[in-house]
């Protein structure tokens, strides 16, 4: 008999999979800084055959991004079943060149879902478990921020019991986009040894890939602040903020249904 499932477990039911099958739709709430920081620091997290964006492009610009999620599979089994729907992450982006062409790619990212965790790194994500919150925006009473001039928010993202990011955004008023460096189709390095261990890989893919079907929500600008603090277990502060460019709220909707592979 056949096994089912994209991950694993594989049955022949494929119900215990820890994915569910494409497509994959998301709705959720993302909090950006976008920063400059030294590029040598991005150019030293990028693998051969990856370059820095070229000088014109702001190859140390960095967006942080926060997310709270809903997720689900084509069926949406999961909305009904929420702790299998909601994650949030914390993740950071930089621009780079691959063959020529101007791609985004994360650096840095951690969720706090098991399902999202082994969903990105599917897609190359290098997707770690960590801690992470942020501020949710209200329509009614006082315990949230309006999406209006004045809104304040905080970000948090911690993993192995330690503080790795801090982060404020005060809305200012509407803003066209949502931020510049996240605005590329990702190209992301999927890599998984042997199991002999001896240097070589079993998987060494270069892959693309864009949202389809994107709904976007009004976005929104601000000031923001940014602070970075170091770890025994993380190099996330090499990326240590020297300017902050601003800060952005957008709610979106995408929905992704595959990659392509540029290089195998």
């Amino acid at each position: 008999m056949n096994l089912q499932g994209l991950p694993y477990p594989r049955t022949t039911s494929g119900q215990a999979s820890l994915l569910p099958p494409l497509p994959w739709h998301y709705s959720g709430d993302l909090l950006t800084v976008e920063y400059r920081t030294d590029p040598s620091a991005v150019a030293a997290l990028l693998p051969p055959g990856v370059s820095l964006a070229h000088e014109d492009e702001d190859p140390g610009a960095v967006a942080f991004i926060w997310a709270d999620w809903q997720s689900c599979g084509p069926s949406h089994d999961e909305l009904l079943d929420p702790v299998r729907a909601q994650y949030k992450e914390a993740f950071v982006v930089v621009r780079c060149r691959y063959q020529g062409a101007l791609y985004s790619r994360c650096v840095f990212i951690w969720v706090d879902k098991d399902f999202a965790l082994v969903r990105g790194q599917l897609q190359g994500y290098p997707k770690k478990m960590g801690s992470i919150h942020q501020t949710r925006p209200v329509l009614y009473g006082e315990a949230g921020p309006r999406l209006a001039p004045g809104g304040r928010f905080g970000m948090t993202l911690a993993a192995s019991d330690r503080r790795l990011a801090q982060a404020t955004v005060t809305l200012e008023g509407a803003s066209a986009t949502n931020g510049f460096v996240n605005a590329h189709p990702m190209v992301h390095h999927r890599w998984f040894p042997m199991i002999e261990l001896d240097g070589r890989d079993a998987l060494a893919d270069v892959v693309t890939m864009s949202g389809v079907n994107v709904e976007l929500g009004p976005a929104f600008r601000g000031s923001a602040t940014l602070e970075l603090f170091d770890s025994p277990s993380e190099e996330l502060s090499s990326l240590a903020p020297r300017e902050i460019l601003a800060g952005y709220f957008r709610s979106v909707g995408t929905t992704f249904n595959g990659g392509r592979t540029l290089e195998s």
